[in-house]
């Protein structure tokens, strides 16, 4: 016990190693990378949630959209919808309490193809 506590004595070492590559040059443009790929995905599932006629919030500086749900639509009904019409998972809103009833939301930590196509089906879902 002695010698495990003291050569692990909280992160283990590979992952403190891990932690401090991010100080590189190297790690620096790896993280800025990283961040670029899930902003675009945040703009475009912005962008297109507007274009289908939504309210949206977040999607600038967060990986998370709020989107409106149609008048008079619950979060769950809103969520069931998406799910079992367009193949899309969100969360609903009910979830993070009563004031997030009434909205979905949306992550833009995801696959860049499948966020467009994703875009796609509810605009297509939308259009009807």
């Amino acid at each position: 016990n002695r010698r495990q506590c003291t050569k692990f004595n909280g992160a283990s070492y590979i992952i403190q190693r891990g932690a401090a590559a991010i100080y590189t040059e190297e790690g620096e443009r790896q993280i800025e990378e990283t961040l670029a790929y899930y902003r675009n995905n945040a703009r475009v599932i912005k962008d297109g949630l507007e274009a289908a006629g939504f309210t949206v919030y977040g999607a600038v500086n967060s990986p998370y959209i709020w989107c409106k749900t149609p008048e008079g639509v619950g979060s769950w009904e809103f969520f069931d919808k998406l799910l079992t019409e367009a193949n899309i998972i969100t969360t609903p809103g009910a979830g993070f309490g009563p004031s997030g009833e009434g909205y979905v939301r949306l992550t833009a930590f995801g696959d860049a193809d499948a966020t467009v196509e994703a875009m796609e089906r509810i605009q297509k879902l939308m259009a009807k």
